[in-house]
């Protein structure tokens, strides 16, 4: 060993012997007003992180850190900085500005004010959740929501659980365990997080038989695939992508037709699901649960957090012979939703008994057909706002863009918007989206020729603000100020 590294390791021996010991910090710690609330065995943690952490830097760095890092108050802010971050909470708000409605990665659909508020009702107090207050009897939960989702479906019975494949799952499993399911080539989609029909349909013990090719099928494909052993005829509505050019598939009716001659039942999932005809607003067709219904499915299960605008669940809807053999799947237990998502599918349900209220006040069909001077307004209030930070490296301007419906939603329908475009001199756009979801509460927006577009469909009316102190912030933080 050279004399320098000799000299420099010895010097790093005696800081690591000046090191306090945790108890030590632990000590300092108990004064400290700004580590008051952090319970104990919380502080510890930190404590022994941030000694880790220091130990590490010595060692490894040749050289010991400035003297006054190893001191009381140095050691103490880095102990309050770990506690903060062990305290915040891990799910928290975000400002979506993507121009994407129902963002599965942040959160998909927002509540109206309607359903947040039977939340709060559920939550803080009890609830008649499984008790039939007539009888004075335990009661069913899925009662609370069945006669609502019938009178709008027009179906015989319906029931509820935590999510769509769990429907799908149920369904199957009730209805063709161990037995084939018929269902076109073109419809074997796959959803978020690479769950695909066929394997939800092996979990749940059916046996999948597949027909026609991926852009044509024909009902005589069905015909000529039906044997002793086949237990259903599945429809999946392709409600995440889109076949265009030269295609045929097998309409709802046609396949309701086909079980009817075949003597076997019929299921569409309609994936996301929505009781709206958005052809009526000028979006692209798709097809109604209520459409399903009238058209003879014998199951029908659809999304409710997509554009249904509630919360995460899977709705089940069809005969009441087949819905009461699903009601007593023992898998019920297990997929079963809580008293807040009852609560908040609830109000949400309630409010489609009024159509032209629903698009109103459920903020996913708000969203989805907001007027355009609304969008502009928002766009010219940021873009305003912006420009009074009085940063000179801070660019923005308004310009015309497309959002998405997302959540596997109205995959081919482009709605217009306004986009306010950011760039900050000597800064990348990434660098500054970066800084951005540092920030509480973070702004995601998206990034298009190298600008940070903010796209105000998706932006609530309250967020401009918040939008303002976030940029602000992130400048101040990198310094640009």
């Amino acid at each position: 060993m050279s004399g320098k590294n000799k000299q420099t390791d010895n010097a790093s021996q005696e800081m690591l012997r000046r090191l306090p010991g945790v108890d030590a910090v632990l000590a300092w710690a108990a004064e400290d007003p700004g580590l008051a609330g952090v319970p104990r065995s919380v502080l510890k943690a930190c404590v022994r992180r941030v000694l880790a952490g220091m130990r590490k830097q010595i060692l490894e760095s040749g050289a010991p850190p400035a003297e006054n890092d190893l001191g009381r108050e140095s050691i103490l802010g880095a102990v309050r900085a770990e506690a903060d971050a062990a305290m915040a909470e891990n799910l928290v708000h975000v400002i979506n500005a993507t121009g994407i409605v129902v963002h599965t990665n942040l959160g998909r659909s927002l509540l109206s004010e309607k359903a947040m508020a039977h939340v709060r009702a559920a939550a803080s107090g009890y609830s008649n959740l499984e008790f039939d207050l007539a009888t004075g009897r335990r009661g069913s939960r899925y009662e609370i929501v069945e006669d609502i989702i019938c009178e709008i479906s027009g179906a015989e019975a319906a029931m509820v659980v935590n999510n769509n494949a769990g429907a799908v799952l149920l369904c199957l499993d009730t209805v063709a365990k161990n037995r084939e399911v018929i269902v076109s080539r073109g419809e074997l989609v796959e959803i978020g997080g690479s769950f695909r029909i066929p394997d939800v349909m092996s979990r749940s013990g059916a046996v999948l038989r597949e027909v026609g090719a991926t852009n044509r099928t024909h009902p005589r494909d069905y015909q000529a695939a039906i044997n002793e052993n086949t237990g259903l005829l599945l429809k999946v509505h392709t409600s995440n992508y889109g076949i265009v050019g030269f295609t045929r598939s097998v309409s709802l009716k046609e396949m309701v037709d086909l079980g009817a001659d075949a003597g076997l039942p019929v299921m569409e999932d309609l994936g996301s699901g929505t009781f709206v005809d958005f052809s009526r607003y000028g979006l692209i067709k798709e097809p109604t649960v209520q459409e399903s219904v009238a058209a003879g499915a014998d199951l029908v299960t659809f999304s409710g957090d997509k554009l249904l605008g509630g919360p995460q669940a899977g709705v089940i809807v069809g005969s009441k012979a087949i819905m009461d053999r699903i009601k007593k799947n023992p898998l019920t237990r297990a997929l079963r939703i809580d008293k807040l998502t009852l609560a908040a599918l609830e109000s949400t349900l309630r409010a489609y008994r009024d159509a032209p209220a629903a698009m109103e006040e459920i903020p996913t069909l708000y969203m989805l057909t907001c007027p355009m001077e609304h969008i502009e307004k928002k766009a010219a209030d940021l873009e305003k706002a912006l420009g009074e930070i009085g940063d000179a490296k801070l660019k923005c301007r308004v310009m015309d863009s497309v959002s998405r419906a997302g959540g596997g939603s109205l995959p081919l329908q482009e709605l217009p918007t306004k986009c306010v475009a950011i760039t900050v001199d000597g800064m990348n756009a990434s660098r500054i989206d970066q800084a951005l979801r540092g920030q509480r509460p973070a702004v995601i927006g998206r990034i298009e020729n190298d600008e940070l577009l903010f796209d105000l469909r998706t932006v609530q009316d309250g967020e401009i603000a918040g939008i303002v102190d976030v940029v602000l912030s992130a400048l101040s933080a990198l310094s640009f100020k």
